[in-house]
């Protein structure tokens, strides 16, 4: 038996849709604009990007039940957590790793 999504009316998941679609694009534009030299890794704008996106596609993740993505997402969120305290508590990250 598959088992049933925790939202199941149409504006309810729409409003998934949309919130998860906010989420990739706060990723996804931290990543672009890493790759055009615009923002480093290094920068808490960076990591607090990466962090909120992660988390919120987690939650989405947790919402459709979709085990691997809430690990995936989970990961991402964590890393990034670790980072924005590294960052905060005046720690060093080396920006001369390439980024994925």
């Amino acid at each position: 038996m598959v088992p049933k999504l925790l939202l199941t009316t149409y504006p309810e998941v729409l409003v998934l849709q949309v919130i998860s679609v906010l989420g990739a694009l706060a990723i996804l534009i931290t990543y672009a604009a890493n790759q055009f030299g615009w923002i480093k890794p290094s920068q808490l704008s960076y990591t607090v990007a990466n962090f909120l996106g992660a988390g919120i596609l987690m939650v989405v993740a947790i919402l459709d039940r979709q085990i691997g993505f809430v690990l995936l997402q989970g990961g991402w969120t964590l890393v990034s957590l670790w980072g924005i305290f590294t960052i905060l508590s005046g720690g060093h990250r080396d920006d001369s790793h390439p980024s994925c």
